[in-house]
């Protein structure tokens, strides 16, 4: 549970992916959500290393990306959409009190907008290019932007507290952004951040969400140079 073959909500999901992305994939935002507010769900999967079959970029995702969920006659793309859909509906994901729900809506925007872009470049020359020549000179500019990000974001953050004053989707989306540079030792030089994500983590509704995920990932494939 939540998994359940019979449910009405869908999340579409993918398997097979290599071994940098297990655990990173964007679904594990939406399953992470389902678990905290219980709400049973069935995923659609297709494979991580091929093109989607016809069909799928005009009825789930016009990019031909993960995740995509149908719930409640609603079809929704883009991770952070879906966690606001899911927040409307749950106030275990969306606080009610107008600050509060306002803090957590401008922690979701900056998650997706401000700090994972940063988090992206490092792992653009990290993972995606990092046999190319140009990256060993690049990377050091990269990091030092994602520190500045890293910093202004420490130094907003309070202690053993959540974004929003209470657990929320701005959560939900930061610390899986975080999760980004596992990669890295950077959040060792950010005590409240590194705090911060692995309270997250240790979350009971995380913990199942990303079991599940593992079970539909399957064993992480090979590719032909290393990650």
């Amino acid at each position: 549970m939540p998994i359940d073959p019979q449910a009405e909500t869908v999340l579409v999901a993918l398997k097979n992916v290599p071994a940098f992305a297990h655990g990173l994939v964007r679904d594990l935002r939406v399953r992470w959500a389902l678990e905290e507010i219980d709400r049973s769900y069935r995923t659609e999967i297709y494979e991580a290393m091929t093109p989607r079959p016809d069909g799928y970029r005009e009825a789930w995702q016009p990019f031909g990306q993960v995740p995509a969920l149908e719930a409640d006659g609603v079809r929704l793309f883009e991770s952070g959409a879906i966690l606001l859909h899911l927040g409307e509906q749950d106030e275990r994901l969306l606080p009610r009190e107008p600050q509060a729900r306002g803090d957590a809506y401008s922690w979701l925007i900056a998650a997706l907008n401000t700090v994972e872009p940063a988090v992206m470049d490092l792992q653009w020359v990290d993972v995606f290019r990092a046999r190319e020549g140009w990256t060993k000179e690049a990377r050091p500019g990269f990091v030092d932007f994602l520190r500045v990000r890293l910093t202004h974001l420490e130094e907003a953050m309070e202690p053993d507290t959540w974004l929003a004053g209470t657990f929320s989707i701005a959560d939900i989306l930061m610390v899986t952004v975080l999760r980004e540079i596992r990669h890295t030792d950077i959040l060792d030089d950010y005590p409240k951040l590194k705090a911060y994500k692995e309270r997250g983590e240790v979350r009971p509704a995380f913990i199942q969400a990303l079991a599940d995920q593992a079970g539909d990932l399957g064993a992480p494939i090979k590719l032909g140079e290393p990650a």
